[in-house]
């Protein structure tokens, strides 16, 4: 098979025939299609494949789920590469429960560079010539059948990720950076992904903090409405109705369907059975006792420091320097949160540096012991 031939594969034979021929692969390229532009619940629609000689589109639609593939990518010898593999590696824990070992992240790998334009479209083109079609970035891929032009599109995504990664990973070497880059692979590695509570997900809408107690008893009925509409539709909960439009309902309180539809946003074709349910979701939220009208959880108390910022801001410093010099963007080498975490337990000593949990090692043998001064002061 030739390096740029792409086999599909929807048959649980020829999965496991094909996966049979890669078995002694200490290097697989991988990527995940979801469809949460479009679907309730995300899952995966599709699987690239690539080895040094191979590749492949596997359709989990139409398959068992492959066991050769999972015990590929839980194999500690073998490196499994991704581009930005959060969200994959999210995906194939909660559809196979599978813990990827072994793992080289590009776009991590590109960040730890300095590389200011980290996407994978742009690193393909510019190490290999290679044009992504914007047309495909937000495709349903839970459709059936995959048109040629997506499959070939969805292949493009592994095809080069070897390559790339060689090259990263050679300029790592060079600049002495491969041990942050392992760090921080074995960090994404033992992530533990959880699900988030449904019943405090309206919390979590852009906007949510600036509505009133009452408003948000409101938003809390209409986000429930909506995501079970969105559940028994399988649809994108804004395929249903946008999260500003909620907020705007929750704001306005409409009591009659003449006041829902003049809010901006509320789809024109709402049935007539969707509108009642809607005004209904008002109502419940409009009849929420005062006593247990929802608000946010409070946050953590600090005892008040008036020389907290000036520890943070001397920190930033500490930081912004180190990112001038390595050619980092400040925000990759330390976020701003860390910085803060630091400046609160105000450690004394490299151990104690070394026993906050979000700090990693690189980063505190690069500005450990100026870090301490800053915080000393």
């Amino acid at each position: 098979m030739g390096a740029s031939h792409v086999t599909y594969l929807d048959d649980d034979h020829e999965v496991a025939s094909f996966l049979g021929t890669i078995a002694s692969t200490r290097d697989l390229a991988v990527d995940t299609e979801g469809a949460s532009f479009h679907r309730f619940v995300d899952r995966v629609y599709l699987l690239q494949l690539s080895t040094p000689t191979e590749h492949a589109v596997l359709d989990p639609l139409a398959i068992a789920p492959p066991a050769g593939l999972g015990a590929l990518i839980q194999d500690p010898a073998v490196q499994v590469v991704f581009h930005d593999a959060d969200y994959d590696l999210r995906l194939l824990r909660q559809d196979y429960g599978w813990k990827v070992r072994g793992l080289f992240d590009t776009r991590v790998a590109a960040q730890l560079l300095g590389i200011k334009q980290f996407g994978l479209a742009a690193l393909l083109g510019e190490h290999f010539g290679v044009k992504l079609d914007k047309k495909h970035q937000r495709a349903d891929w839970s459709m059936r059948p995959l048109t040629p032009d997506m499959l070939a599109y969805a292949a493009q995504d592994t095809m080069h990720l070897l390559a790339l990664r060689d090259i990263l990973r050679e300029r790592l070497e060079r600049a002495d950076r491969m041990p942050w880059a392992a760090e921080e692979f074995a960090r994404l590695e033992a992530v533990e992904f959880s699900a988030d509570d449904p019943a405090n997900a309206f919390l979590k809408l852009k906007g949510a903090r600036d509505l009133t107690r009452r408003e948000l008893a409101l938003l809390r009925e209409l986000v429930q409405w909506r995501d079970g509409v969105a559940a028994t539709l399988d649809r994108a909960t804004f395929r249903v109705m946008g999260n500003e439009t909620l907020l705007d309902i929750a704001r306005e309180a409409p009591q009659t369907a003449s006041a829902l539809m003049a809010i901006k946003g509320v789809p024109r074709g709402l049935s007539e059975s969707r509108t009642a349910d809607v005004l209904a979701a008002v109502a419940r939220g409009l009849a929420v006792p005062a006593e247990a009208l929802p608000q946010f959880p409070k946050a953590p108390r600090w005892d008040r420091d008036p020389k907290f910022e000036e520890r943070v801001n001397a920190l930033r410093s500490v930081r912004d320097a180190a990112a001038a010099k390595l050619d980092l963007d400040p925000g990759v080498l330390c976020s701003r949160e860390r910085l803060e975490t630091v400046a609160r337990k105000i450690p004394t000593s490299l151990e104690e540096l070394e026993a906050i949990p979000d700090l990693r090692r690189w980063q505190i043998g690069l500005m450990g012991a100026e870090m301490l001064k800053a915080v000393a002061r």
